[in-house]
């Protein structure tokens, strides 16, 4: 789970309970009704769209209730009413988020070309192909922590840097940072040809400890 997308829910989370406080009940030549402070109403809806497809995705069913929700649903329907709507809305998004039940269709995909891309690494090194084996697990992971580095607004670097940066960050911890560092050095004496540096049990440790990191932090 990213754990800037988890830190905005709580953000606009709170900036919900603040926007609750402001109801008040005005009189008009309509009769009496319940309102609140519509500035930030819209400011919140905006930011909780964007937040929606960053985590959910414009296709899901969360982003498209809640865009759903912010319609009035019949005339003269007070601000708060629609409040009360898509309040509930994010509660939900928010709950399923944060438990684990939300990917979006990239995360869906990338899985399925992660885990295919390790099968064939994992076919490689069974006939005998050691090298190619190592390179190809390497892509996997590089490009695992690209994704991570974007998902986190990190630059993209080398490996080692990107490894280094996703340590720093807190992101996960220096000893995940260690082991990645170890996966990176039998990468990269694949890629400049050098088979006496790891053994092929080197390489089946490497791509389980991959398939590990993957279900980790690409979750």
């Amino acid at each position: 789970m990213n754990k800037k997308l988890t830190q905005r829910f709580h953000e606009l989370k709170v900036q919900l309970e603040a926007l609750e406080q402001t109801q008040k009940r005005v009189s008009s030549a309509f009769g009496t009704t319940d309102t609140i402070d519509n500035d930030l109403f819209t400011n919140w809806k905006v930011k909780v769209r964007n937040l929606l497809v960053t985590a959910c995705g414009e296709d899901s069913q969360h982003f498209k209730a809640f865009v759903k929700g912010e319609e009035s649903n019949y005339s003269m329907e007070s601000q708060l009413s629609i409040l009360k709507r898509v309040g509930a809305i994010f509660d939900a998004t928010k709950e399923d988020y944060e438990g684990g039940y939300l990917n979006s269709l990239k995360q869906l995909v990338q899985a399925e070309v992660f885990e295919s891309e390790l099968e064939q690494a994992e076919e490689l090194l069974s006939s005998g192909y050691k090298l190619a084996s190592a390179v190809i697990a390497g892509v996997v992971l590089e490009t695992a922590l690209r994704d991570i580095c974007t998902d986190n607004e990190i630059p993209h670097g080398s490996l080692n840097v990107m490894n280094a940066q996703l340590a720093k960050q807190g992101i996960y911890s220096k000893l995940q940072q260690k082991q990645v560092t170890a996966i990176a050095d039998i990468r990269n004496s694949a890629a400049h040809g050098k088979p006496e540096q790891f053994s092929e049990q080197d390489v089946k440790n490497m791509i389980r400890d991959i398939e590990a990191f993957l279900l980790s932090y690409m979750a």
